[in-house]
């Protein structure tokens, strides 16, 4: 039974730690990745479909990114969603590829995106308090139900406490 809840607390705090990993991944710095468009989603014949799944996505120089729709027609639809994206990008369409420049970073945009950062380091952190305390929980109810003992449950919440330091490092 301890085992289990020691597994859900380690599943819970990878998941939340992977999505802490997403959300950095899907700033916007001064250089150019394909990461950034990650989360564009665009119309394709009646679905919401990813665009790397529409259009090749290529990084020929630091500060560009190209965007090469497999058919024509979602030229126009792709321009739109970038637009509409809160990347802060404007789209150039030539006809047949998108180039989307990534301005360099500014004294303001920095400091925004460094609270930012620590936006998502303290959500992340409250999410993994949050699945201590489920832990310590379960482990308080064991005890009430008498599955576990006083000095069981002690242990246990050692042990989950040990598992909360290595995912918050």
């Amino acid at each position: 039974m301890l085992n289990k809840i020691y597994a859900e607390l380690e599943e819970k705090m990878k998941k939340s730690v992977e999505s802490l990993r997403r959300e950095l991944s899907g700033i916007r710095t001064g250089k150019a990745t394909t990461n950034l468009l990650d989360g564009i989603k665009v119309e394709y014949y009646g679905n919401q479909t990813a665009l790397n799944q529409v259009a090749s996505i290529s990084v020929p120089e630091h500060r560009l990114i190209v965007i090469q729709p497999w058919e024509k027609k979602m030229i126009e639809e792709i321009s739109k969603v970038i637009l509409k994206s809160n990347l802060g990008l404007n789209p150039v369409n030539d006809g047949n590829i998108i180039r989307l420049a990534i301005p360099p970073l500014t004294e303001e945009r920095r400091k925004d995106l460094v609270k930012l950062v620590k936006k998502f380091g303290e959500e992340s952190k409250v999410a993994l308090r949050n699945v201590r305390r489920e832990a310590n929980e379960q482990l308080l109810k064991a005890e009430k139900d008498k599955q576990i003992s006083e000095d069981d449950r002690r242990k246990s919440q050692e042990t989950v406490q040990k598992i909360t330091d290595k995912f918050i490092q």
